[in-house]
């Protein structure tokens, strides 16, 4: 974890969250009073967490919480009172906000940040992987679109343009993408 945005009113315990991230981790914190100059924050820099100390001085904090879920990639932790704790899980654990109670055990609040970064770590290897497999996706369509062309523009059935593209691939030593790219380019003008 490189990058972490603590965001909390000024006090004692922003102090203490403060020193207990300094004891843990090698990070680059950076500091955030409101939500204001929070979402400011967020919108410039890529945080890999970012853990709010409720309430903030102008609001609670939930909101942020889910504005960092839907604006970054970044882990989300957030401290409340123990009084408040379920509630506020309940608003944000949806969207994968991690609650911790105050006042906050060292143990478990190191616990809680390696688990927002693990988090954060499996979450960015499944968007990678749906990027990837969204790619496919692209790549196959437009294979079939070039497939279509094939059927319509030289009468060929649907197996004789998948073996004319499988075979152009092989010859020219390039994918089937790139082939069907060529394709289309040469018939849809």
């Amino acid at each position: 974890m490189e990058k972490i945005l603590l965001v909390s009113r000024k006090g004692k315990s922003k102090d203490m969250l403060l020193q207990l991230l300094e004891m843990g981790v090698s990070s680059q914190i950076t500091t955030s009073y409101s939500d204001a100059e929070a979402r400011s924050l967020i919108e410039k820099t890529e945080f890999d967490l970012v853990i709010i100390n409720s309430p903030l001085e102008d609001k609670s904090g939930t909101d942020l919480a889910v504005f960092v879920t839907e604006h970054s990639m970044a882990g989300v932790l957030m401290a409340v009172q123990n009084k408040y704790a379920d509630a506020v899980s309940q608003k944000v654990e949806p969207y994968g906000v991690l609650v911790v109670g105050k006042p906050i055990v060292r143990a478990f609040f190191n616990q809680a940040v390696k688990f927002a970064d693990v988090t954060r770590l499996r979450f960015m290897t499944l968007k990678e992987e749906n990027i990837s497999l969204q790619n496919k996706i692209e790549e196959l369509k437009l294979i079939s679109r070039a497939k279509c062309v094939l059927i319509e523009y030289l009468a060929m059935t649907e197996s004789q343009a998948h073996k004319y593209i499988e075979k152009q691939s092989m010859d020219l030593r390039i994918s089937k993408f790139r082939v069907a790219k060529r394709i289309l380019k040469a018939y849809e003008q």
